[in-house]
């Protein structure tokens, strides 16, 4: 047997010519599945694999990691990926891709000095992030990458927000008795549904363009009045609130708002929903709980047959009632609740997440010595790495 079949791909090789010494480094890249089954998501797409190739890296997958997308096991094999066990994927993996937390028993697996790079909805996971110090990983967050201009094309957020505004208004639309548009008939005029829009965010932009696109009169309102130029923008109206001193965050994020504000709110925009036919709701607070935008008493004045869509369901709700991934009926009103929304457009989903992952790894990736480049002066690895070297490097988790 010779040297070469003895040795474990993902260890430093270091042989000696008659010339020179070369130094080979074979680096794993390895990407996981949803440990969630309703999630279909992967975090490498066939448009896409070929940017980890080009960097010199062995690409290993997860068996049917593609199946959420349909892409087979051989298609990415045939792109020039390997298949693999999860266990193998984690014990070997140098980069580990994944768009879920990962359990402390798959961390044990991982060999130290390793890096998890993905969505691990750190707020939820701090066990995760105290555990990776401990066995020596790396952990990467996808959702800690800065609101900076050169950080947008690695904004997972941002990506996923904007399929799951899309996302929501066609499960609305699909939910409701009438259609969205005008409709000039022959027995009569069949009048737009009214659809109202709470929160101005990526997902709500991306809500009211969907809803205008299908012929519905929209409405919005945001916290942030600088929005409204975007909501006029896309030929929907602003709905005006004075709620007095808002503003947002440095980040772009709306402010949280006072108990006084979001009583006052809530009051206003009770209006609003009694006159609509969809409501959909978009707040979140980054790391905190969605605020409760929509109580019973609201509910109780809207039309039998109206819809809302509650898209913070997962982050504690906006809407009173709500629950994740049902219908929740009061009054004749339907509330929807649906988690990891983007996945139900899991193709376009992939091909954003994967784009995102990409750009992380390619603007820090030492094609040379075929190693992640780890500069804490730079703001984008300031911000997105929680743990390096056995150390918890941002301060919101130490």
């Amino acid at each position: 047997m010779g040297f070469f079949n003895l040795i474990d791909l993902s260890e430093l090789l270091l042989f000696t010519s008659l010339q020179k010494k070369i130094l080979i480094l074979i680096v794993i890249i390895s990407a996981l599945k949803s440990n969630n089954e309703l999630d279909n998501r992967s975090p490498l797409h066939m448009e896409t694999v070929k940017t980890l190739i080009d960097l010199g890296a062995e690409i290993w997958f997860e068996e049917d990691l593609g199946q959420g997308i349909n892409v087979s096991n051989e298609e990415f094999i045939q792109a020039g990926l390997k298949k693999h066990s999860r266990e193998n994927c984690l014990q070997n993996g140098d980069l580990i891709l994944t768009i879920q937390a990962l359990g402390s028993d798959e961390l044990n697996l991982i060999k130290p000095n390793s890096t998890v790079l993905g969505m691990v909805n750190p707020f939820n996971n701090k066990k995760l992030i105290s555990l990776c110090a401990e066995l020596k990983i790396n952990l990467v967050s996808m959702e800690f990458i800065p609101r900076i201009t050169r950080a947008q094309k690695m904004d997972v957020l941002s990506s996923q927000a904007n399929l799951a505004g899309y996302v929501a208004v066609i499960e609305s639309a699909r939910n409701l008795s009438t259609g969205l548009p005008m409709m000039m008939t022959a027995a009569g005029t069949l009048k737009p549904a009214k659809v109202f829009v709470i929160g101005v965010g990526v997902a709500g932009l991306q809500a009211i363009a969907t809803a205008k696109r299908l012929g519905a009169r929209v409405e919005a309102f945001d916290t942030r009045d600088v929005v409204e130029e975007q909501v006029n923008s896309l030929g929907a109206k602003f709905v005006k609130i004075d709620l007095g001193e808002t503003g947002e965050t440095d980040q772009g994020y709306a402010k949280e708002l006072t108990e006084e504000q979001i009583n006052k709110q809530k009051e206003l925009q009770s209006k609003v929903c009694e006159r609509s036919d969809i409501v959909i709701t978009t707040a979140q607070l980054f790391g905190r709980p969605a605020p409760l935008l929509i109580d019973n008493k609201t509910i109780d004045k809207m039309k039998p047959g109206s819809v809302i869509f509650d898209m913070a369901v997962e982050s504690g709700g906006n809407v009173e009632g709500s629950k994740p991934d049902e219908v929740v009926y009061r009054n004749g009103v339907k509330i929807i609740g649906i988690s990891n929304l983007a996945s139900q457009v899991a193709g376009h989903a992939s091909l954003a997440l994967s784009n995102n992952f990409n750009n992380w790894i390619k603007d820090f990736f030492d094609s040379e010595n075929l190693k992640i480049n780890f500069d804490f002066e730079d703001e984008i690895i300031k911000s997105s790495v929680l743990v390096f070297d056995g150390d918890i490097k941002n301060e919101r988790f130490q």
